[in-house]
Order: structure tokens, then C-alpha cells, then sequence
């Protein structure tokens, strides 16, 4: 039996077509594994993301893209699923209103069923506690008790084949992610992690992840990829 058909080397990725998740997705296949990658449409404001995640998707090599939806804009209370709420452009303080009430929970809910029916021995996620905007579902008590969940509410875990979550980025600073992904040759001018990007895939420069995500590149010294539609603090300048 080869590798990549044991399912015990199957892992459902959950892929947003943002930075971290195509880092996660580059690293399950660097490490062998046979990659299912879950996206979900969860009521978001822009669909880019979406486009980005197939993209990467194809680009790594995974077995089989997916994508799910689930439409939490019916619930609101988010900046990314009410277009009522701003986004913000500036860091604030605690938790932002761009925390989507119980995504990750929902996502890893659909990851676990999937990985059941594959038979598939692992969920990697791409939460980061160390550059995390302050969501609590991105701790890595989150992840563990997630785990711990699983064990008990799946036919896998109670016979004895307990699927295991990684977040293999939850400590490692967005520096370290951007250079972890460049060596194993991941194209970030695919990826999507903007909160208001415009349909093409151009990002705000302004919100939270952008700041985030321009921040790691340049501590990690190396060039940004991304079209930014806004230099932050500058107006309307483009960035090409």
C-alpha cells in the first residue's frame, strides 16, 4: 500500500486562501500526508478569499478542495458578516469586532465530520496565538479542548481511533510563518488574508490582517507579494 493511500496519513487542512492556512496546507504535504482541503463560506464580505483558497489549494497539491457553507451572517455581530459594522483600521482593545461568534468552533465541526468519513487521521488548522488579533478561538486551549471533543463525540474516538488537531503555527510569529512558507515554496501572491478585499483579490492595507500580515514580511525581510489598494496612513495611494 502506498503512502498517500493509507488513510492514517490522511489530514483534512481547513484552508481560508489567506497566509497562514496555505503555510498549514504546504506544511501536511511536506510532512507526506494526503490533503483534503476544507474551505467554508460562512457569510464573509467578500468571496476572494474563497478564489484564493481553490487556487492555493490546487497549487500544494491537495487530493480534493472542498468548500462548505454555512451562512453566520444570518447571526451577525461581526464586522466580517455584517456589512453594518466597520471594519477597522487602526488595533484596538480586546476583542475586535472582526471575531466571528464560534467560526472556528463551526469550521472544526465541519473538519471533524469530514475526517470521519475519510477516515482521516488528522485536522490541521492554521490559528496563530502570537500575531491572533486577540480572537479567542485561536488559543491553544481552543485547539486542545477541541481535541478533546472530538475524542468523545465521534465513532473514531470512542473505537479508539482518536482524530489528533494540529496547529502547527499557534506559536511561531508571523515572521516565522512567512519564512516557514517561503522555504517549502509556498506562492503568496495566490493567498487572500485582506478582511475588505476587492473582488480581484486587492487588499485594503488598512484592517487588522493586513497590518498583520505587511508586519511579517518585513520582519521577516523578505518582499511582499500583495496588492495593496491603500499605503496604511496614505490615502489613496496604490501599491503595485
Amino acid at each position: 500500500m502506498s503512502r498517500e493511500s493509507n488513510p492514517s496519513m490522511r489530514a483534512v487542512v481547513l484552508l481560508s486562501g489567506g497566509l497562514d492556512s496555505a503555510t498549514v496546507l504546504a506544511m501536511a504535504r511536506a510532512a507526506g500526508l494526503e490533503c483534503y482541503a476544507l474551505s467554508v463560506s460562512y457569510g464573509q464580505r467578500h468571496q476572494a478569499e474563497l478564489s484564493a483558497a481553490a487556487r492555493v489549494a490546487n497549487a500544494l497539491g491537495a487530493r480534493e478542495h472542498r468548500i462548505m457553507h454555512v451562512n453566520l451572517g444570518r447571526i451577525g455581530g461581526s464586522a466580517l458578516t455584517d456589512n453594518s459594522i466597520d471594519v477597522p483600521e487602526s488595533p484596538g482593545v480586546g476583542i475586535p469586532v472582526t471575531y466571528v461568534p464560534a467560526r472556528n468552533t463551526i469550521m472544526l465541526s465541519l473538519a471533524l465530520a469530514w475526517a470521519e468519513v475519510l477516515k482521516a487521521g488528522e485536522i490541521h488548522i492554521g490559528v496563530n496565538a502570537v500575531d491572533y488579533s486577540g480572537y479567542p478561538d485561536c488559543r491553544p486551549e481552543f485547539v486542545t479542548a477541541f481535541e478533546q471533543l472530538a475524542q468523545l463525540a465521534t465513532k473514531a474516538g470512542v473505537e479508539g481511533a482518536p482524530l489528533r488537531v494540529h496547529a502547527p503555527l499557534i506559536h511561531m510569529s508571523k515572521a516565522q510563518i512567512v519564512r516557514e512558507g517561503v522555504r517549502l515554496g509556498v506562492d503568496y501572491s495566490l493567498t487572500v488574508s485582506c478582511y475588505q478585499a476587492e473582488p480581484s483579490g486587492a487588499a485594503c492595507g488598512l484592517c487588522d490582517s493586513c497590518r498583520l500580515r505587511r508586519e511579517g514580511f518585513v520582519s521577516a525581510g523578505i518582499p511582499d507579494p500583495t496588492l495593496y489598494r491603500h499605503q496604511a496612513g496614505q490615502g489613496d495611494e496604490k501599491i503595485v
